[in-house]
């Protein structure tokens, strides 16, 4: 059975802090809403790489306006597959409001300065691409 972005993020086991970071947002009724999205979605390494308490101090109530922004900066408008951006340096708005810098032109696929470690996780409204660094707008 398919699931949405969240459950399917939530379902992989790897996405904790990011699910975490969701709900905290605020994002969850959107995220499970028509779309369709894609998603670049940080691993928890990715979010545990982040400098000491940033994470934390994002959770925080008084930070919600920065965690969305955050967060939104990950998600684009739209079902973007890898198969659509290979050998391609594209720079798709998010949801956020700025642009991503998607190149795929080389051995990888790099979303500013993360890699994509995995690709086209389908799910009922979008897709997931697992990066393995937190984007920040």
């Amino acid at each position: 059975m398919a699931h949405d972005i969240v459950d399917t993020a939530v379902a992989n086991g790897s996405f904790g802090t990011l699910a975490a970071a969701v709900t905290a947002a605020g994002l969850i009724e959107t995220l499970k809403g028509a779309g369709p999205f894609t998603v670049f979605a940080p691993t928890d390494a990715a979010f545990a790489a982040l400098p000491a308490g940033t994470v934390e101090g994002l959770l925080k109530p008084e930070n919600k306006a920065k965690l969305v922004k955050i967060l939104t900066y990950h998600v684009v408008s739209g079902k973007v597959m890898s198969s659509d951006l290979a050998g391609k340096a594209v720079h798709p708005a998010t949801v956020e409001g700025s642009t991503l810098n998607v190149d795929a032109t080389g051995s990888s696929v790099k979303v500013n300065d993360a890699t994509v470690t995995a690709a086209d996780v389908d799910c009922t409204n979008g897709v997931i691409h697992v990066i393995d660094k937190v984007l920040m707008p």
